[in-house]
């Protein structure tokens, strides 16, 4: 890792803290988002095929481009989903109640959302603050203005 890296990292991280993340947190969404980033390039495919779900059951699976056969896989974007949810909803869940474990207060106005970008060629995760999505407005056109988490 460079140093530039190292950096924004360290920013990104600060940036999540401050909304109420801890250190742990903030590296899981790192994680998170990287999985998500990577399921989304493999959906879209490679030169040596893609994902596909099953449309009757929704399962995952991977479908070679060289012979057109499938075989099943790991859903990892449904776990990534599933510990995002986690997270978010523990760090609401104080914001509602008043203070963070670390003794800081809430001072957000409303709770933390988030958006999932598909498009491989960006940030997958995108932590939305109150107040970055106008009331009514369509998140799809202001996601970038939340906390990009890559």
């Amino acid at each position: 890792m460079t140093r530039k890296e190292a950096e924004r990292l360290a920013r990104q991280s600060a940036v999540l803290q401050s909304l109420g993340f801890t250190v742990a947190e903030a590296e899981a969404l790192r994680r998170i988002s990287m999985t998500l980033h990577r399921w989304h390039e493999m959906e879209c495919g490679t030169d040596n095929g893609c994902i596909e779900r099953d449309e009757d059951t929704g399962k995952p699976f991977w479908r070679y481009s060289s012979n057109d056969s499938r075989f099943p896989m790991a859903d990892r974007e449904r776990g990534a989903l599933k510990r995002l949810d986690k997270i978010m909803s523990r760090v609401n869940l104080y914001e509602r109640h008043g203070d963070l474990p670390d003794g800081s207060g809430a001072d957000r106005a409303g709770a933390l959302d988030y958006f999932i970008q598909t498009d491989p060629r960006g940030a997958a995760l995108y932590i939305l603050r109150p107040g970055d999505v106008p009331a009514g407005a369509d998140v799809s056109a202001y996601y970038s203005r939340g906390v990009c988490v890559y």
